[in-house]
């Protein structure tokens, strides 16, 4: 366990908090960002380039001609692919990018990239992030006493007051704990956690 300071929106430090090392100190393996990045972008693939085979195109109900007897080659069909308008062969078809890594992967990248932005110096957390409304200025004033420009938020809970405050903020994201993944902290250069969602990161990873 190692005490890391917990601050207030007004960056004063309002007290500690233990963080788990087997969560936000761990080995830092590049080549598991690798494969974890590699199973999420292959994942929001649309994989939805589509062509029309000979069984897709219109028309085709009625052989064009006798089999026998015009001296022209057989046909049996108009959707041929050797037919003008006819259908594609071996075109692209709609399909799934998508592939599976082991949990265990996948837990052991997310406990690399939160020991990273620790390592880093890019992990702050913070008591609450009170808003009594939709305050996009107020989230702006926050980060920038904290000197943030880019970050990765990571609540809790569902705070529909921060999240739409935030989301008109260029580099800023918000998500909660359960959405939590490597992908996203990665992409930003900070990474923010209230403290409640410490708790609750820790509980899950840190079996």
């Amino acid at each position: 366990m190692t005490t890391f300071a917990v601050y207030d929106i007004g960056n004063q430090k309002v007290s500690d908090i233990e963080l788990d090392d087997r969560v936000f100190d761990v080995k830092v393996k590049p080549s598991l960002f690798y494969d974890v990045v590699r199973m999420q972008s292959a994942s929001q693939r649309k994989g939805s380039a589509s062509t029309k085979n000979r069984a897709l195109v219109q028309g085709g109900g009625a052989k064009p001609w006798r089999q026998k007897g015009t001296g022209r080659a057989r046909a049996g069909s108009r959707r041929s692919p050797l037919w003008k308008g006819g259908g594609t062969i071996f075109g692209p078809m709609p399909r799934d990018y998508s592939f599976p890594l082991p949990k265990k992967v996948n837990q052991q990248a997310l406990r690399a990239a939160l020991s990273l932005k620790r390592q880093q110096g890019k992990l702050l957390l913070l008591e609450n992030f009170p808003l009594e409304g939709f305050k996009t200025r107020q989230v702006i004033e926050v980060l920038k006493r904290f000197q943030v420009g880019d970050a990765l938020i990571v609540t809790n809970e569902k705070n529909i007051f921060l999240e739409r405050s935030a989301r008109n903020i260029p580099h800023i994201q918000v998500l909660r704990s359960e959405s939590l993944n490597v992908y996203d902290i990665l992409k930003h250069d900070h990474l923010i956690i209230l403290s409640p969602a410490v708790q609750r990161i820790q509980g899950v990873l840190a079996l």
